[in-house]
């Protein structure tokens, strides 16, 4: 994957941080009409922020400093849990579910990834509730903005977090041999899972049920009856339920089609504890986005609080826009470049700073100077003309009244 950072370690262009900042600008605009307001947490955290919060970020993949103090520090791991315990320690009232989203750098080191420390996620959270209607339509924000971003060809899989977590609590697993079996069930490796099971000390029917799992994955309605068949109690039950009431009002919606059940999937946030979801895009093998319902989160921090939310992986969605060859026309040309002869310079300069005023991107030239922007109007200032440039048509004018008259009338505004 290219990265898309300008730094000294890498050839990345000025064009490619204008397509990364046009792509932050679209994920801002759409996540603004869903009634979201941008947040941001500290880049260097206290360790114990995350070391004393289960089902966070692996500890060992932690970029930690010592301070002037001798207390350690992390930069940013994760954003979920800063902003839960900001909203959590500040008691804020929840009635007005808040809505909070961020564009923010994360910091991790793996072994998987060693050359890959640092990334931009974009997401959201949404805190005060945990009804259907509210996680269709987080879901339905993650998919408007795949479609804001002309993906033609993806996909968001749906999981709930409880229906694994619900089958191993009727088991005596150790955390290892857990581990262990989400591995195999994440990589759907039917061939070892069976042995492994074979080997462990489990009731049968949890045993056929987890051997399931994997398979649960495709179309909602085919999974769903496939999931019945290995309900063992209430509860599981109730958490089928829940994602079936999900599915539904995101058929209201009318975007059933992107919509895929995979009862496998399992995030490594521990912390998730209900619905669960991943965005794919087409030739692109990570999930682009990733995100959930973790209901019991700021519990630990002394505050119980609904919460759900997603993150997009902005470099990965960089990736797959110019994959793609849909960052092409990202890059817009600048409104005006106005020309002037130096007799006409003070007319020239003034106009531009009014139509910058006016919110128009303008560039400024001599006459005698070549410009290889590519504008969208043309405007020149001649010893003895003033003319507008569109199109190839020209069309003189004597006053600013009258150019800012001709890009009005060009607009179709009214005046």
């Amino acid at each position: 994957m290219q990265p898309y950072v300008i730094d000294a370690n890498n050839g990345s262009s000025v064009e490619d941080f204008q397509i990364r900042e046009n792509l932050i600008t679209t994920l801002k605009n759409r996540f603004t009409t869903y009634g979201y307001k941008q947040v941001r947490t500290s880049t260097f955290e206290y360790y114990d922020l995350y070391s004393t919060i289960s089902g966070t970020v692996n500890k060992d993949e932690m970029i930690k400093v010592i301070d002037s103090g001798g207390k350690v520090l992390v930069l940013r791991p994760d954003v979920t849990i800063p902003i839960t315990r900001m909203i959590a320690l500040n008691k804020q009232h929840l009635s007005d579910n808040l809505r909070l989203f961020y564009m923010l750098d994360v910091f991790r080191q793996s072994v998987e990834q060693a050359d890959e420390k640092e990334s931009t996620q974009a997401g959201i959270e949404y805190f005060g509730e945990n009804k259907p209607e509210v996680d269709s339509e987080v879901i339905m924000l993650a998919i408007h903005t795949l479609k804001d971003l002309d993906f033609s060809n993806f996909k968001i899989e749906m999981g709930h977090a409880g229906f694994f977590k619900e089958l191993i609590s009727q088991t005596t697993l150790s955390q290892a041999e857990i581990d262990q079996l989400q591995i195999l069930i994440q990589s759907k490796n039917i061939v070892e899972m069976e042995p492994f099971l074979t080997s462990l000390s489990i009731n049968e029917d949890v045993k056929k049920a987890i051997q399931m799992i994997p398979l649960l994955y495709g179309d909602p309605a085919h999974v769903i009856q496939q999931a019945k068949d290995i309900i063992l109690n209430d509860e599981m039950e109730v958490l089928l339920q829940n994602l079936i009431e999900v599915y539904e009002v995101i058929k209201d919606y009318g975007v059933e089609d992107s919509i895929v059940f995979n009862f496998g999937l399992i995030n490594n946030m521990n912390y998730y504890s209900g619905i669960i979801f991943q965005g794919f895009v087409a030739n692109v093998g990570k999930p682009v986005l990733m995100g959930g319902r973790y209901d019991n989160l700021g519990e630990q921090y002394g505050t119980g609080m609904p919460a759900i939310g997603f993150a997009f992986e902005v470099d990965l969605l960089l990736h797959a826009l110019n994959q793609q060859g849909l960052s092409d026309d990202q890059n817009p040309s600048v409104d005006m470049i106005i020309y002037y002869e130096k007799l006409k310079q003070r007319e020239a300069l003034s106009t531009a700073f009014r139509l910058r005023e006016a919110g128009y991107q303008v560039l400024t030239s001599l006459s005698d100077t070549n410009n290889t922007a590519s504008p969208t109007y043309i405007v020149s200032y001649e010893e003895n003309q003033n003319q507008f440039l569109l199109n190839g048509k020209k069309t003189e004018f004597s006053s600013y009244a009258d150019l800012y008259e001709l890009l009005r009338d060009e607009k179709g505004e009214v005046t």
